[in-house]
């Protein structure tokens, strides 16, 4: 049986750096360019998926050239926990109207993919014209809970748990600027 993760005595001198923060921004960059080409003259919704990918969506705008709309919406899968619970729970709706809009997701990090799939499906079910998804990171597994492509993905990481560049342990470590995984 696998040893549960202590999540109580974790410190910073707990951490490994997967990512370092200059990889982060040239990837970034390399993202909003894709945007840009890809939706230009379109002025699409660019709707942040919180708290985890404030940092990573904030960054990815600020390099944007192209006309866009901001939003955000809140969901939550885990709790305080490592693990999803395997329920999306919606705390804060979309406050745009979504109709025959493009609508890119940014989102930290997609594990299961449960949450993905839950927001396409609320997006098409608001007749989005268009729904897309950017991901800061995706979690490398033999199977995810949907089967669609992902637009643009930053990284490809292990099935480790990280925390940092907006990805948080119980609400710890979203501030720090490059991603970890736990030692």
């Amino acid at each position: 049986m696998a040893k549960k993760l202590d999540i109580t005595n974790i410190t910073k001198q707990n951490l490994k750096i997967l990512i370092d923060n200059t990889t982060i921004k040239n990837r970034v960059v390399s993202i909003a360019n894709t945007i840009n080409s890809n939706y230009k003259n379109k002025n699409p919704i660019i709707l942040c998926v919180l708290n985890g990918a404030f940092i990573f969506y904030a960054d990815l705008v600020r390099y944007l050239k192209i006309d866009f709309e901001v939003d955000f919406i809140k969901l939550s899968s885990y709790g305080s926990s490592t693990k999803s619970s395997g329920t999306v729970r919606m705390i804060k709706d979309v406050s745009a109207n979504i109709a025959d809009r493009h609508v890119i997701i940014v989102e930290d990090i997609i594990d299961t993919g449960l949450t993905i799939n839950y927001l396409r499906n609320r997006m098409l079910d608001g007749q989005a014209k268009t729904v897309s998804f950017v991901t800061c990171l995706l979690k490398e597994r033999k199977k995810y809970h949907f089967d669609f492509k992902i637009d643009c993905i930053g990284f490809k990481i292990p099935d480790k748990f990280v925390v940092g560049y907006g990805l948080d342990l119980d609400q710890r470590f979203r501030g720090l600027k490059n991603i970890y995984t736990i030692k």
